[in-house]
């Protein structure tokens, strides 16, 4: 099985300094897409907040972050992190996209994303959000 869970943080436009801050933590390699990066502009005063940002280690702690947009709710402490399940291939992931769905409100359909070839959101029963995705080149 090539999937494991990454811990995926909420900011408010503190992503970037926060995945710099676990970068010189836990080592490892860092990526940064920002909203501009990916097309994806909501609002011009955020183009350069992380859209899609990680920090990834060979053998230690990996977590990703992004900058929640202003026109989506976010309270920290209750919006403040999200399950994130990564894989290498689409049947991998939409089988657990499948079961996860059961009874769940979905928050972005499953598909392809700008920095992704597959990608969803959804909340499950219990309150849970999850994330789940194919690695691609931005996030491998």
């Amino acid at each position: 099985m090539t999937a494991k869970a990454v811990t995926h943080l909420n900011f408010r436009g503190h992503a970037r300094e926060a995945l710099t801050f676990y970068r010189a933590a836990f080592g490892g390699d860092l990526t940064v897409v920002t909203y501009k990066d990916a097309g994806d502009v909501r609002d011009p005063a955020a183009a350069d907040q992380v859209m899609f940002g990680q920090v990834s280690t060979a053998d230690g702690p990996s977590v990703m972050a992004y900058d929640v947009p202003s026109d989506l709710p976010y309270h920290q402490g209750e919006n403040a992190f999200f399950v994130s399940v990564r894989g290498e291939t689409t049947e991998e992931i939409t089988a657990y996209w499948e079961r996860l769905a059961e009874d769940a409100t979905v928050l972005r359909p499953l598909g392809a994303a700008p920095w992704a070839p597959l990608y969803g959101m959804l909340r499950d029963r219990f309150g849970v959000t999850w994330v789940l995705d194919v690695v691609s080149e931005y996030n491998a």
